[in-house]
């Protein structure tokens, strides 16, 4: 999956909530996030891995490097862990 920070309430330097008609947003991005957990907690019920790379992972400030994150997602793709979350990079964090 690949997920706007925006459009699904990512808790990185690329999200902040809207000023304005802060009900409907709130109500939209929240929707969002229940819709992902219920689409990828549907995926792993039925024997799927889940990769989600998030734009702070290839944008802004923190972002990673272009190989960083086609190794990342090579790894996973050879069988590395069920589930990972490829973000931008905190403090000299990654994941």
């Amino acid at each position: 999956m690949v997920h706007g920070c925006f459009w699904h309430g990512h808790d990185c330097h690329l999200f902040k909530w809207p000023a304005s008609r802060q009900d409907f947003w709130r109500e939209k991005i929240e929707g969002n996030r229940k819709r992902d957990e219920a689409v990828a907690s549907a995926l792993r019920a039925a024997g799927w891995r889940v990769l989600t790379v998030w734009e702070c992972a290839t944008k802004g400030r923190f972002r990673q490097k272009e190989e960083e994150i086609a190794d990342a997602a090579a790894v996973w793709l050879s069988g590395g862990t069920d589930n990972i979350e490829l973000k931008g990079i905190r403090h000299g964090c990654t994941g």
